[in-house]
């Protein structure tokens, strides 16, 4: 019989370390250059790939529940970042104001740069297995979710 690993072994303990380091950096750098947290980041970024979107899709996009994204769009509104539009039966369908543009520009090219400083550190053949790797766990995740909760 192996031996159990411990909880710093573990590959779901270990992803989520790193998430949270990339996450807090980037939290912090978008704070202060953009005035923006990362919930209102993730859903600038969203809207300004596709838009418009009703605030249950957004939400599902964002993997946030309708409460958490309700106030996330409501601050974002209040500092005029968002348009929004009457849509079939009682919602309304977001996207982003000229103002939400031009710091949704500002966003996106800052979060390119992290992503090329993180790639920089790995070889081409590490970039194509990580990538491969990804997407296979993905994949996983999804289906061991859906398998247990069904």
């Amino acid at each position: 019989m192996n031996t159990p690993l411990s909880i710093s072994e573990l590959l779901s303990y270990r992803m989520h370390r790193v998430a949270n380091a990339i996450s807090r950096s980037a939290a912090t750098r978008y704070r202060r250059e953009f005035d923006v947290s990362l919930g209102e980041w993730r859903t600038l970024a969203l809207l300004g790939e596709d838009s418009p979107l009703t605030l249950n899709r957004l939400a599902g996009r964002a993997g946030l529940d309708k409460a958490q994204m309700s106030r996330v769009v409501a601050k974002l509104d209040d500092r005029g970042l968002l348009d929004r539009e009457s849509g079939a039966g009682r919602s309304t369908r977001l996207s982003l104001s000229r103002k939400g543009k031009t710091v949704y520009q500002g966003l996106i090219d800052a979060a390119n740069e992290r992503n090329d400083a993180f790639l920089a550190c790995l070889t081409e053949q590490e970039r194509a297995a990580l990538d491969s790797a990804l997407d296979k766990l993905g994949k996983l995740a999804k289906a061991l979710e859906s398998q247990q909760s069904g």
